[in-house]
């Protein structure tokens, strides 16, 4: 009977461990993780940032639509302040997949996320004609690293 106790008690230790939140809250955090080889994934409220429409933006904030998307970042790259005359250090990863549009048929839905040292973020969304690569639809939103209350990108490792 003691050590059927000893199992139940490993059993809901471990659990509890592996249920923790892996949320990574600043850019600090997401290198870290990064550097030391763990997968870091990102879920973006969409409503929740800024929306750039085909590059324009307009003096009044335009938010994006009520949509959830994720992204792993299973390729990545950082750039340190000035490596490509960029001002503040970034990571910055994509990725293309094909995908079935209700309105525009089959399109390369193409996803890129720019993660900057200040928590800023910038993620770019496309649709790509697969045959011919014209660009069907273009946006960008503008945000931070969720942290608190504010921030529409969520870091996980």
């Amino acid at each position: 009977m003691k050590n059927f106790f000893v199992v139940i008690l490993l059993i809901v230790s471990s659990v509890s461990i592996n249920a923790q939140d892996n949320r990574l809250l600043n850019f600090e955090d997401m290198m870290d993780a990064m550097k030391s080889g763990n997968t870091v994934k990102a879920v973006i409220y969409y409503g929740q940032a800024e929306m750039i429409i085909a590059g324009e933006e307009s003096d009044e904030k335009e938010m994006g639509p009520d949509a959830i998307g994720g992204m792993e970042f299973k390729t990545w790259e950082y750039f340190a302040k000035g490596v490509v005359r960029n001002e503040l250090a970034y990571v910055a990863a994509s990725e293309t997949v094909l995908i079935g549009h209700p309105f525009y048929g089959y399109v390369l839905n193409y996803g890129k996320v720019r993660i900057y040292e200040d928590n800023s973020a910038e993620i770019t969304v496309r649709y790509l004609d697969p045959n011919t690569y014209e660009v069907k639809m273009d946006e960008k939103f503008l945000t931070t690293i969720f942290k608190g209350e504010i921030g529409a990108i969520h870091l996980f490792k």
